[in-house]
C-alpha cells in the first residue's frame, strides 16, 4: 500500500491541466469518489492496525496533495479564461463606471428650493423626532385634534411627548423661536404619518414647507409668490386657483390648484374631470401661532405653505405608484439619470 501512495503521489506531482478536459480527468482518476484515492482509503480499512498506524499518515498527506493540485488547476483554468475575455493590454481604457445620479424626489425637491431660493427663501433643518409641542402644540393644534390620534401619528414608545414628525412646520416653528423677523424659510424634509402603504398613499413622504414673517405681510404677497412658483415650476401658462380651506394654524387658509387642462382621459383621471390639480396647502399664519413662538402679532403678520414632493413629482413625472420611490428599483431610477437637479 506504501507503494501505491508513493506511486500516485508522484503521478499526482507530475500531472499538467491545461485544458478542461485534462482538469475534468484529473478530477474523475484522483479526486472524485469514484477515484484513486477513495479506493485507497477503502482498502485501508481493511488493513491490519499495525500498518494502519505506518500508512494512515503518508495516505492523508496523498490526498491533501491530490486536492491542493485541483485548486491550483482550477485558478489556472480561471485565470485563462479571464485572459481570453479580457486580454492584459495596459494601453485599453480602464473599465467603465457608471456614474451615480439622482433621486426623482431629490431632483423635485432641489428644482423647489431652487425656485424660492430666487426670491430670497433660505433652507432650514430639524430633527424628525419631535415633541408634541413643536409638531403640535405650538402650531395652534387643541389636544383633542384627529392628528393627535394614534392613526395618524407614529409616537415614540418610550416618550410619550415624542413623535416622528408630522410635518415639516416642526421646523418653522423652531426658526421663529430662535430668530427675530423678518423671516424668510423653506424648511423640506422626511414626515411621517400613520398610514397604510398603497400606490396613493406611503407611511413616509417629504414636504417642502415656506414661511415668510414680516411687518405689513398680506395675502395677496403669498398669492404673488405662489403664481410665480406655478409658472417657474410648471411654465409659462401656469395659472392657479386658492380655495378656502382650514388648517389650525393659518387664518385665513386656502388649497392651492394649478390648471392641468383636460387633453387627455389621463387628465381627465388625474383631475377627476375638472382641469384642476391640488398642490398646496397655504394661507396667513394664525395670530396664536406668533404669540407662541414668542413674536409680536399686533406687529408683524405673515404666510405659510406647504407641499408634498411626492405630488409634484407624480404631476411632472407621470409615476402611477407612490412605493416606486422608496423600493431601489434601478430599472425604473435609470429613467431619471440624465435629469438635473
Amino acid at each position: 500500500m506504501q507503494e501505491k501512495i508513493e506511486a500516485l503521489l508522484k503521478e499526482i506531482n507530475e500531472t499538467v491541466v491545461e485544458s478542461a478536459e485534462a482538469l475534468e480527468a484529473y478530477q474523475r482518476r484522483f479526486t472524485n469518489k469514484k477515484g484513486l484515492i477513495n479506493d485507497l482509503f477503502a482498502e485501508f480499512r481493511t488493513v491490519p492496525g499495525d500498518v494502519k498506524r505506518v500508512v494512515g499518515r503518508p495516505l492523508n498527506e496523498l490526498k491533501k496533495r491530490a486536492y491542493d493540485r485541483l485548486q491550483e488547476f482550477q485558478q489556472q483554468a480561471k485565470r485563462a479564461t479571464q485572459s481570453a475575455d479580457r486580454p492584459h493590454d495596459l494601453t485599453l481604457p480602464g473599465d467603465p463606471h457608471v456614474a451615480g445620479a439622482r433621486h426623482p424626489l431629490s431632483i423635485v425637491q432641489n428644482k423647489i428650493i431652487s425656485v424660492f431660493e430666487r426670491i430670497g427663501f433660505t433652507v432650514a433643518e430639524g430633527p424628525e423626532v419631535e415633541d408634541d409641542w413643536h409638531n403640535f402644540g405650538a402650531l395652534n393644534f387643541p389636544d383633542n385634534h384627529p392628528a393627535r390620534d394614534m392613526q395618524d401619528t407614529f409616537f415614540v414608545e418610550r416618550e410619550p411627548d415624542h413623535l416622528l414628525r408630522t410635518h415639516t412646520s416642526s421646523v418653522q416653528v423652531r426658526v421663529m423661536e430662535n430668530n427675530d423677523p423678518p423671516i424668510r424659510v423653506l424648511s423640506p424634509g422626511r414626515v411621517y404619518r400613520n398610514e397604510a402603504i398603497s400606490a396613493r398613499a406611503h407611511c413616509f413622504f417629504h414636504q417642502v414647507e415656506g414661511l415668510v414673517i414680516d411687518k405689513d405681510v398680506s395675502f395677496a404677497d403669498m398669492k404673488q409668490a405662489l403664481q410665480y412658483f406655478a409658472i417657474q415650476m410648471f411654465g409659462k401658462k401656469a395659472k392657479i386657483k386658492l380655495r378656502p380651506s382650514y388648517f389650525p394654524f393659518t387664518e385665513i387658509s386656502a388649497e392651492m390648484d394649478v390648471w392641468w387642462g383636460l387633453e387627455t382621459q389621463d387628465d381627465y383621471r388625474m383631475t377627476k374631470g375638472s382641469g384642476w390639480v391640488e398642490i398646496m396647502g397655504c394661507g396667513m399664519v394664525d395670530p396664536n401661532v406668533l404669540a407662541n413662538c414668542g413674536i409680536d402679532p399686533d406687529v408683524y403678520s405673515g404666510y405659510a405653505f406647504g407641499m408634498g414632493v411626492e405630488r409634484i413629482a407624480q404631476l411632472l413625472y407621470r409615476v402611477p405608484d407612490l412605493r416606486l420611490y422608496s423600493q431601489n428599483d434601478l430599472r425604473f431610477l435609470k429613467q431619471f439619470a440624465k435629469m438635473g437637479g
